[in-house]
């Protein structure tokens, strides 16, 4: 029995790594381009060997998977079981429009995070972006759009990070005015009827 004691203790050591770790990178993401930042940088700043980094993340962009995630369930969750037109209950092209300006609302508070880790051809492979499309499919569906599966990743990919940053601070968008154009385009390609 004695030889149990040890394990909580190795738990509780890792669960504090995994904690820094994730604080550090938090930190790293925010004060330069996230597509930059390397684990040695992301070692040094928690105060851990890279070892103990690479047990639990291959790679930067799985570390800023980890801290996005949260935000992310949270929209997931309110797509599911949330009030209209967000969540169910509305016509397709509103539930569009809202998820629009919530998606750019994640955006707007977790910039770096998500191009740390869903940049570039690794925004398709993670889960986020796998439950977005299911949820958009479904709509275009609903809303009769004659070829979904070629119309689903045109909606989504205005609403790339990279795109969002572009438009954001390298045109100067204000946030109000990209998820006014992303929430009128969604409501013209799912309800045409819809006016100016």
């Amino acid at each position: 029995m004695p030889a149990a004691a040890p394990a909580p203790r190795q738990r509780a050591d890792a669960a504090r790594n995994h904690e820094q770790i994730l604080a550090a990178a938090q930190r790293l993401f925010s004060e330069q381009d996230p597509r930059t930042v390397t684990m040695g940088q992301i070692a040094k700043a928690a105060g851990v060997g890279r070892a103990t980094l690479y047990r639990s993340f291959p790679d930067p962009s799985a570390v800023a998977v980890a801290l996005l995630d949260e935000h992310e369930r949270r929209l997931q969750a309110q797509l599911v079981h949330g009030p209209p037109p967000l969540g169910p209950g509305a016509p397709p092209a509103e539930r569009l429009a809202a998820f629009c300006l919530a998606t750019t609302d994640l955006l707007e508070h977790h910039l770096p995070l998500a191009l740390g880790a869903e940049s570039g051809p690794a925004r398709f492979t993670t889960g986020a972006y796998g439950f977005w499309r299911v949820h958009v499919l479904a709509l275009l569906k609903e809303a009769g759009i004659a070829d979904p599966d070629a119309v689903v990743d045109l909606l989504l990919g205005p609403l790339a990070p990279e795109v969002y940053q572009f438009q954001r601070h390298t045109r100067g968008l204000s946030r109000e005015r990209i998820a006014q154009a992303l929430s009128w385009t969604a409501r013209r390609v799912l309800d045409p009827r819809t006016s100016g």
